[in-house]
Formats: structure tokens, C-alpha cells, sequence
């Protein structure tokens, strides 16, 4: 680090790769980037614990080897099949394959994932896949064991830094690359010289008044891209997690209860104990999870009741197969063993984001997405079960290694100024969100939604909190303006007013800003699944339009 500069920072460093992020993405890019001799910076806004990946149960989606009934291409189908006609089929299956080389390099670095009888990796099922091949670790802490492998290698990294509690304020550019970070932290404001930039954010949980992100999912990637000129598309297709705990007057972060206590036998019933999905979908309780979130939510209207309940009461030694379910039930006072336990819809995944190819490339050269904040094409309209866990390790490390390819570039000084934002009160916005744009919707709660964002919106100071808030306001507003365009059911995203799927829209819309309004826009991006230094990504901007 050297003196401030005339710019009136407190600080100045320099790097090969600045990544934004601590969780599985962010984490597997450092590791991949110092493998190929980069300086790279990690900011994370919070501590080495608040990743939404140590949070993740599941386990990470993995097509099986030759000797079981698994393969790319089954994968694939079921990939698709809960993408709703909206997964980009190459992305996909690049992304698909390249799991097990991700899963092996964990096991390299240390990961231990749980065994079979035969000594080799357990699989289990989850809602949407035809057959077992969800690895997992220490039953349903999977993300806990990644997260730990990931931070060891991390700090075990030489000539790179980790600089927690702060917080990316701007992507700086130059000529319309990037060429550093504007970063707040204990030290006050600072600039990272690098001429590129990874976002690996995560996601957008504090949308809704329930969620199972932790508090910092606040959409900080989002508005960080919006800003620089990249493209964001699918941002209205929010997976709700059909079976999160449930407590009465609870809101903020909820514990999840995982979906593989249905792939292991759980069933869910209504308040009379009932079971409901039988007969709703061929697969029950394993259905996609859009399915099943909208099943419940029906459910819930039709009683008046605020949860179902979850019998996992037939699960063998579920103690020792769930511990993160046992324990956080548990300390809501309910045994699974024994108990039902009751469950409602939480805000989960946010399958769209900043429009990557399949190595983290944006539009904008230097600015790279991966994780829950990236749209590779993946998802499409709703997250297949454990294919985060995948897409992070895999798009991950890729962007690590194609961060190579700008190392040494020129990052002059630019115009580190810190703006204004402009921003609608975080319990005003989960509200409007949670009443208007939640599991269903429609056109009329829509139009309410963004009346009342553009109606409460107020210029702010540049806190951290107000730039949290700022971005959750950018966010909330792309996403009911693609929602309402959307006239149709696709996936997560449900309109009661428009209850079918309409092929002729099976397309993403793409929003991105100018001139501070968001605008809808036409043109492709060329996901290109040869190595990076074979070829770089292409953008065909056609200019923009109104669909």
C-alpha cells in the first residue's frame, strides 16, 4: 500500500485480480488465480463465517461415473427440464462436466466428502433429479466442509491478501475496461489498481422478509455490474426453498430444512396431516422446487394456515444423516425424530444475475461474475436442486484461470469519487416485495410494487448500510420490471393472471442502465466453452428495444 493520492482515498494497492466475495466462487477463483501466479486481493463486507456457501446442506450436483445409471447427458435432461425451456443447453452442459474434476480438486485440497457401503461417494436424491447423484459432506453440511477447505487454501496463499469487513463501492474503468476497485473499509476508502475485477457476491435473499441467505445476500454485485455497464437477465425468476423453518413472527435469515430429508423419505402433510403433493406431480415431494413452493403457498391460501409440516419421522438415525436440521430444529424446540416439523417458504436462490459466459466473462472486458450473482445460463427459470454448489466451483475456478489472460495490463488512474445512491428503506422493500413479488404474482400487485419503489426512493449518503440498501432498491426494481413483462408462468416465476407458459416467450429478458433508467435489451453473448486463451467472449449488442 502507498500514500493517498490526489483523489483523497487513504490507500492504494495493486493487483493481478481483485475477487469480491469470500464463498465458494470467490474462494475457488483466489485459489485458481495464485495456482497461475497472480496477485490477487479477496474483499469480503464480512467475516470468514458469513458465507451463504457454509450455510448450504444439500450437497453439490455431480453426474456419476460410467458404472452408474447416471451420466452428462441425464443430467443435462433434468437440468432442462427444471429450467422451464429458458437453460442455455451448452452452457449447461459445460458446466455439468465439469463437476467431477471440480469435486476431485476439493478432495485435493483436503474436502471430505461422506462414503458408501463401497467405500465410495455417497449420493443422494433431491427434488428434480431422476436419480441419486447429490454428493454431500458431514451428512447436511456440505457447505461448511467446502467453505473450510476453500479458506485453508486461501490462506495459505502467498503474495495475496484477504481484506475482510469491507465493502466494493465502484468498479473503476477506463475507455470502458476495468482497471480497479473504489473499496471502503477500516481504513477508509481505497483503490485497487487491477485490470480485473471477479464479483462473486452471492445473491439476493434480503429482497423478502424471510430468507434463507445470510444478511448480507443484499444484491451488491447487481448494482456493481448495472453500474459498469453490464447486463443483467432472468432476475425474475427467485427460487423459494419450500421448507424452511418455520417460527411464528419470525422474519430475516431462517434455517433450512434440507431437501434431501425428502430424498431420504420425508413427506409433507398439512395442518390435519394430510400429505398433499401426492397427485399434484409424478415425483410428490421431489418435484422441482418451484412445484412445491407453489403447492405450499396454495395450500397455505386455500386453510389460512402459515406452515405445513414436514414428517420425517420414518428416517432412519436422522440425528446423525441431518445434524444442521437436528440441531436448528432443535433450538426451535422440535424433534424431526419425533416431530413434525413445520415449514414454510423462504426467498432461497436468485437463478438469474449478471449475464457471464461459462468462464465468468461479462460484456464488460476486465469484469467477471460467478456464484449466485452470475447468469451463465445454467438455471434458466429455476435452479435444479445443488447445482449452485456446482456452478460456483466450476465457473469459479474457470474465472480464476481466465484472469491470466489480462495480467499485466496498464491500470492508469481514474476518478475514485465516491457517489450518491439512491435508495428505499430496507422494511418498506420487503414488504412491497414479500406482499407483491413473492411465490405467485400478478400484474396488478406488480404495478403496486413499482409505484411504490419509485414513490419512496430518496437520495442518501454513501454508508455501507445505504449502499446495501441502494443496491436491494436497483435489484427489486430490474426485477418487477422483468417480472412484469413476463406475461406468462415459467419456472419460479408464477402469474395468477397468466397462469400458462407461452412458448413464444421462452427468452430471457435482459435488462441494463442508461442514462439510470433500466432498459430492456436485444443481442447475444457467445458462450464459448473452449479454453480462454483459445478464444475470449464476443458481444453482439442490436441495439435496445421493448419487448
Amino acid at each position: 500500500m502507498t500514500a493517498p493520492h490526489e483523489t483523497g482515498v487513504s490507500w492504494e494497492a495493486h493487483a493481478d485480480l481483485v475477487v469480491v466475495g469470500a464463498g465458494v466462487a470467490g474462494s475457488s477463483a483466489f485459489v485458481a488465480a495464485t495456482r497461475n501466479g497472480l496477485r490477487v486481493l479477496m474483499v469480503a463486507k464480512g467475516g470468514p463465517a458469513d458465507t451463504a456457501t457454509r450455510l448450504a446442506q444439500g450437497g453439490v450436483a455431480v453426474p456419476g461415473t460410467s458404472h452408474t445409471a447416471d451420466s452428462v447427458g441425464l443430467h443435462l435432461s433434468d437440468t432442462c427440464v427444471a429450467g422451464a425451456g429458458l437453460c442455455d443447453a451448452t452452457a449447461a452442459r459445460s458446466i455439468i462436466a465439469g463437476g467431477p474434476g471440480a469435486v476431485a480438486t476439493l478432495e485435493s485440497l483436503g474436502a471430505v466428502f461422506d462414503r458408501g457401503p463401497d467405500g465410495g461417494r455417497a449420493r443422494t436424491r433431491e427434488g428434480g433429479h431422476s436419480t441419486r447423484r447429490i454428493v454431500h459432506a458431514g451428512g447436511d453440511a456440505t457447505g461448511a466442509e467446502i467453505q473450510r477447505t476453500l479458506d485453508l487454501s486461501v490462506g495459505a496463499a502467498h503474495r495475496c491478501g484477504v481484506l475482510f469487513d469491507a465493502a466494493a463501492v465502484r468498479v473503476l474503468l477506463a475507455d470502458g475496461e476495468v482497471v480497479g476497485l473504489l473499496v471502503t473499509s477500516e481504513g477508509g476508502y481505497g483503490v485497487v489498481h487491477a485490470p480485473t475485477v471477479l464479483l462473486a457476491t452471492g445473491g439476493s435473499g434480503q429482497l423478502y422478509r424471510c430468507s434463507t441467505n445470510p444478511e448480507g445476500s443484499t444484491a451488491d454485485g447487481i448494482r456493481l455490474a448495472l453500474d459498469a455497464g453490464a447486463e443483467v437477465a432472468d432476475l425474475e425468476f427467485v427460487q423459494f426453498h419450500p421448507t424452511a423453518l418455520y417460527a411464528a413472527g419470525a422474519t430475516g435469515q431462517r434455517p433450512l430444512v434440507s431437501e434431501a430429508v425428502r430424498g431420504e423419505g420425508g413427506h409433507l402433510v398439512d395442518v390435519d396431516g394430510v400429505r398433499f403433493m401426492t397427485g399434484r406431480h409424478p415425483r410428490a415431494e421431489l418435484a422441482p422446487r418451484d412445484v412445491v413452493s407453489r403447492e405450499i403457498a396454495e395450500q397455505l391460501g386455500r386453510t389460512g394456515a402459515d406452515h405445513v409440516l414436514l414428517d420425517a419421522r420414518a428416517i432412519r438415525d436422522f440425528h446423525s444423516r441431518f445434524p444442521t436440521v437436528t440441531a436448528a430444529c432443535l433450538s426451535a424446540g422440535v424433534d424431526p425424530s419425533s416431530d413434525l416439523v413445520p415449514v414454510a417458504p423462504a426467498a432461497h436462490y436468485s437463478c438469474g444475475g449478471v449475464v457471464t459466459d461459462v468462464w465468468g466473462r461479462t460484456c464488460v472486458p476486465g469484469l467477471l461474475a460467478a456464484g449466485e450473482v452470475a447468469r451463465t445460463g445454467l438455471h434458466g427459470a429455476n435452479r435444479l436442486a445443488s447445482n449452485s454448489l456446482l456452478e460456483g466451483l466450476v465457473v469459479g475456478e474457470r474465472a480464476g484461470t481466465v484472469a491470466a489472460d489480462r495480467r499485466g495490463r496498464q491500470t492508469p488512474d481514474v476518478d475514485a469519487t465516491v457517489p450518491f445512491v439512491r435508495s428505499v428503506s430496507r422494511p418498506v422493500l420487503q414488504r412491497v416485495m414479500t406482499e407483491h413479488a413473492g411465490v405467485v404474482r400478478d400484474g396488478d400487485g406488480l404495478a403496486l410494487a413499482e409505484s411504490a419503489l419509485a414513490s419512496h426512493v430518496r437520495d442518501t449518503c454513501s454508508s455501507n448500510r445505504a449502499r446495501e440498501d441502494a443496491a436491494l432498491t436497483l435489484a427489486a426494481t430490474a426485477l418487477v420490471v422483468a417480472a412484469s413483462q413476463r406475461q406468462e408462468s415459467r419456472g419460479c416465476h408464477t402469474r395468477r393472471d397468466h397462469p400458462g407458459r407461452h412458448p413464444g416467450r421462452a427468452r430471457s429478458i435482459r435488462l441494463r442502465l442508461s442514462g439510470g433508467v433500466l432498459e430492456s435489451t436485444a443481442g447475444s453473448i457467445e458462450f464459448v466453452p473452449r479454453p480462454p486463451e483459445e478464444a475470449t467472449a464476443t458481444v453482439a449488442m442490436t441495439g435496445v428495444n421493448r419487448p
